[in-house]
């Protein structure tokens, strides 16, 4: 998918913009919610491979997640280590590694470090609204300062498939969430719309999975379309829009889980 964060819930009290799909029952999370479990999310290892393009197109990047769970100061946090490879054009390999923390009961995020074989790395510690830290993107040098408030504090964008699963699912259920990322300026809102059950095969294996839709609020963009289940590996499969019109496909699975 990470130190201190003081956050507060706020379900519904605030009037939200109207839009297609945000009704008055519609379970509105920030960051700290108590209607957010978790400790749905148990230890685990999963492998995740990347098409563009058609469904046999050639995965063109991969990565591993593993969870594992522990304690910082008195509270439970989850600890995710994401390892990756992507293939470039002229065949040349570019790998990553990425250290996130969660409380393990809310999924407010609390540190992001993230290096790269290019030489780029980002450390960034998260407190509420407050994202302070350093990066250094190629092919730049000089270590740059991040110090960053939010306009309200996100999930992290990356994995804003954990938020739905996490906050229950059933046919029909429609959520607002804050997320951010790294590479926002602030955060913005996600509209997450649970459509149903939808039968999917990934890798061999048969999958009896909720389809859930990820829209910005603003403009309705769809931005993702999430299979989700309730055990290893949680996201089976998900598609992404690209803007060229082409289709991101992550498939996932389970591997042995073997923390390091």
């Amino acid at each position: 998918m990470t130190l201190a964060l003081t956050l507060t819930l706020m379900l519904g009290s605030t009037a939200a913009p109207s839009a297609p799909g945000v009704s008055a029952d519609t379970l509105r999370l920030e960051v700290g919610s108590t209607a957010i479990n978790g400790r749905v999310y148990a230890p685990h290892s999963a492998r995740v491979r990347v098409q563009v393009g058609p469904a046999d197109s050639k995965p063109i990047t991969e990565w591993t997640n593993q969870l594992t769970l522990g304690d910082s100061a008195g509270r439970p946090i989850m600890r995710w280590v994401t390892r990756g490879t992507r293939s470039a054009p002229d065949g040349s390999t570019q790998t990553w590694e990425i250290l996130q923390t969660y409380d393990r009961e809310t999924l407010a995020p609390y540190g992001y470090f993230r290096t790269s074989s290019t030489g780029a790395f980002m450390r960034l510690t998260i407190e509420g609204t407050r994202v302070r830290g350093t990066r250094r993107t190629p092919p730049d040098t000089a270590v740059q300062l991040v110090d960053l408030v939010l306009q309200r504090p996100g999930f992290i964008a990356s994995a804003s498939d954990l938020v739905p699963l996490a906050a229950g699912l059933k046919e029909g259920a429609v959520m607002t969430a804050p997320v951010w990322g790294p590479n926002m300026t602030d955060s913005e809102v996600r509209i997450f719309t649970v459509l149903g059950r939808a039968p999917i095969q990934i890798e061999g294996t048969e999958w009896n999975a909720w389809k859930v839709e990820e829209r910005r609020l603003t403009d309705q963009k769809l931005l993702a379309t999430w299979y989700l289940v309730e055990e290893s590996p949680y996201m089976v499969y998900g598609e992404v829009p690209l803007p060229d019109g082409r289709i991101q496909r992550m498939t996932e699975v389970a591997i042995p889980h073997a923390p390091r």
